[in-house]
C-alpha cells in the first residue's frame, strides 16, 4: 500500500513538474514582427502564465507572411517535432488581406484543426479580422469563418487581441496592421488570460 501510494505521488510530482507544452501557430502577428523575437508577446507568455499558476512550455512556430495554406503545410512536421499538448491557432489574416476565397481558408482552418484532433493535440482558435480593403460583404464572410470552424469542430475560440490594440494609436505600428513593442506585454496577459482555462 505504501508503495503504491509513493508510486502515484510520483507520478502526480513528474507531471506537474513537467508541465505543458502551448505552440503557437501563427503570422506576423504572433511573429515579432520587425522587433527581437524576445520581445514577441510569445516569448512573454511563460512567464504570465507562470503568475496564474501555470507551467507551461511556450513554442512560437510563427512566421512573418504566413497564410492558412502555409500553416496547414507545415503544421505535420511542425506536430512530429514539438509534440504540442496545445496548439493556438492564429491564422487567416494574410489570407484576407490577399482576399482569397473564404472557402479555401475555411477548408485550410479545418483540415489543420482535423490533423491535430487526429493526433489528440488540443487547439484554441483565435477569431480574425481585417480591414474592409475588398468592401463589406467580403469582410463579413471572412469573419464569419472563425464561429463557423468552431462551431462545428467543437473548438474553443477566442477573440482577436488587435480588435483591443487598434484603439491606442501608441500601440500599433505606422501600417495600422501590427502591433508596437510597446504592447506586447499587454498582449501576453491578455493571452494568458484567455488560454488559461484550456492548460
Amino acid at each position: 500500500m505504501i508503495r503504491r501510494l509513493s508510486l502515484l505521488f510520483l507520478l502526480m510530482f513528474s507531471t506537474s513538474s513537467h508541465g505543458q507544452t502551448l505552440m503557437v501557430l501563427g503570422d506576423s502577428l504572433s511573429a515579432g514582427y520587425r522587433m527581437p523575437i524576445e520581445q514577441a508577446w510569445p516569448s512573454l507568455l511563460s512567464e504570465k502564465l507562470r503568475e496564474k499558476g501555470k507551467n507551461v512550455t511556450v513554442i512560437n512556430a510563427s512566421i512573418s507572411g504566413d497564410t492558412s495554406g502555409n500553416g496547414l503545410a507545415r503544421l505535420p512536421g511542425l506536430l512530429n517535432q514539438h509534440h504540442p499538448d496545445l496548439v493556438l491557432l492564429e491564422l487567416g489574416a494574410n489570407d484576407g488581406l490577399r482576399g482569397f476565397q473564404p472557402q479555401g481558408i475555411e477548408a485550410n482552418l479545418r483540415q489543420m484543426i482535423h490533423l491535430m484532433k487526429q493526433q489528440h493535440t488540443g487547439v484554441v482558435m483565435m477569431q480574425i479580422r481585417i480591414p474592409p480593403n475588398y468592401g463589406k460583404r467580403y469582410t463579413q464572410m471572412f469573419s464569419d469563418i472563425y464561429p463557423r470552424v468552431a462551431k462545428s469542430t467543437d473548438t474553443p475560440l477566442i477573440p482577436f487581441f488587435m480588435e483591443d490594440i487598434i484603439t491606442r494609436s501608441e500601440w500599433v505600428k505606422p501600417d495600422g496592421l501590427h502591433p508596437r513593442q510597446e504592447a506586447q506585454p499587454w498582449i501576453a496577459n491578455f493571452m494568458a488570460t484567455q488560454l488559461q482555462p484550456f492548460l
